[in-house]
């Protein structure tokens, strides 16, 4: 039997599975917040299932390839993203116990009105649409290239497999298979690292001096991501839906775990990238270094990259139909939700038939709102409704400077890859926090 064989095996069983596996929602309750008998998620569960709806199909082969290109750096570099949950965790927190709010939308309506809170809105739409398409489309490059039928095949049957089990349960069946996601996440990493460090002059030495810490081997995607941290997190309904679910204290140690433990798994992932660096390796880091140890290694990256899609995608439509449903207010009932689920589901995938790219989405989107930075880092100061909007449409100006490559070289004081998303990031955000208090300041 070949390869391909399998992997239709595993991407239709473990979808039936989790359908069958997954709890049937039928409060709003249950559906939309995960809460069962009057109790939500322990800190364990919490735990696992921020972790493993932050490991993305696409993050995990953004790490594997930076690994390929930059060495262990460049795995490193990619794991700063994950301070995002440090940060949410200690500010949310202060949200919830100093400020009394129940969600971020509330807090945004509270202090800023309902047009900030619309704004808000769009942006996390945006943000939910491209985690339909950007991950289901690495799924369909395992089966084939892209534009193929195959390719198309394998996006359309996980998708709708996804979708099904997230109909059944809404975040109740995204918290529940994320504990199992998780599991096998971290068991099938194990497989590899395992095959990877019984290869022959390959060490943790070898890994250790795969890259030296400069600038031009990583550093600037690091400083990014350090910096898109203080707002990439709150633009990220699945991740902070997560935050208003259990107790405050239970949520904060949780996000802070997150923060350490799924920032490991992205380094020790990219470690597969490293191996294929030092084999002279081209393309698709995961996918070669898959090929070159046989197909029980391949299908259990396969495996790796549908359990990590799924976790991702079943938390986009619950969050997606929340956000909807209790947070705009268009309909608080389980099947308005479900209808939701459907339509972003729909919407998402168009994406994929228009040759998307897949690995800008997420340093694009993270510039697109640094003007969150001082929304969030300041939550307590006492300033106007403008600055508000004068911080997030600067950061989104910022974003369109450097998807056009507008920022003048001059201005770019690092070398190598990433360096003019760095500066871009450095200008971005202290020209929103100079905006954002500037109304302040001149009222005084």
């Amino acid at each position: 039997m070949d390869v391909l064989y399998w992997q239709w095996i595993l991407i239709i069983a473990s979808g039936l599975l989790f359908f069958f596996l997954s709890p049937l929602a039928k409060t709003t309750d249950q559906f939309f917040k995960a809460i069962n008998n009057s109790k939500a998620p322990n800190g364990l569960v919490l735990t696992g299932s921020l972790i493993i709806s932050w490991i993305f199909a696409k993050s995990i082969t953004n790490a594997a390839n930076l690994g390929l290109e930059f060495g262990i750096i460049g795995g490193i570099a990619y794991a700063g993203y994950y301070l995002s949950f440090a940060v949410a965790g200690i500010l949310i927190y202060n949200l919830r116990t100093k400020g009394n709010y129940t969600s971020i939308h509330e807090f945004l309506t509270t202090k800023f009105g309902k047009n900030a809170m619309l704004l808000f809105s769009v942006l996390i739409v945006i943000r939910l649409f491209n985690e339909v398409w950007s991950n289901t489309m690495v799924i369909g490059t395992y089966f084939g290239a892209q534009g193929s039928s195959p390719f198309y095949a394998a996006i359309l049957v996980f998708t709708l497999l996804t979708l099904a089990y997230s109909l059944k349960g809404g975040m109740s069946s995204s918290i529940f298979t994320d504990a199992i996601q998780m599991v096998l996440f971290s068991v099938l990493l194990m497989i590899i690292l395992w095959k990877v460090f019984s290869m022959e002059n390959f060490s943790v030495t070898t890994v250790a001096t795969s890259s030296t810490w400069s600038f031009e081997l990583g550093l600037n995607l690091f400083f990014a991501a350090i910096l898109q941290s203080f707002s990439y997190p709150f633009h990220d309904p699945v991740l902070t839906d997560r935050a208003f679910i259990a107790s405050p204290k239970v949520t904060r140690k949780s996000f802070l775990w997150a923060s350490l433990l799924g920032g490991l798994c992205i380094v020790l992932f990219s470690i597969i990238g490293v191996y294929a660096k030092t084999q002279g390796m081209t393309g698709d880091a995961a996918f070669e270094v898959g090929k070159a140890f046989g197909v029980v290694i391949l299908l259990v990256i396969n495996f790796i990259m549908i359990t990590s899609a799924a976790s991702t995608l079943d938390s986009t439509f619950s969050s997606f139909s929340k956000l909807v449903s209790l947070d705009l207010n268009l309909g608080k009932s389980v099947t308005f939700g479900r209808l939701a689920m459907v339509t972003v589901a729909l919407l998402g995938t168009i994406p994929v038939f228009l040759d998307a790219e897949i690995l800008s989405a997420t340093t694009i989107s993270g510039t697109m709102v640094i003007g969150l930075t001082p929304v969030f880092l300041f939550w307590n100061m006492r300033v106007p409704k403008i600055s508000f909007y004068l911080s997030v449409i600067c950061g989104i100006v910022f974003g369109f400077i450097l998807v056009f490559n507008w920022l003048p070289t001059n201005l770019i004081f690092t070398d190598g890859k990433y360096a003019g998303l760095l500066w871009v990031n450095i200008y971005g955000i202290l020209s929103c926090i100079v905006l954002y208090c500037a109304p302040k300041w001149i009222r005084k």
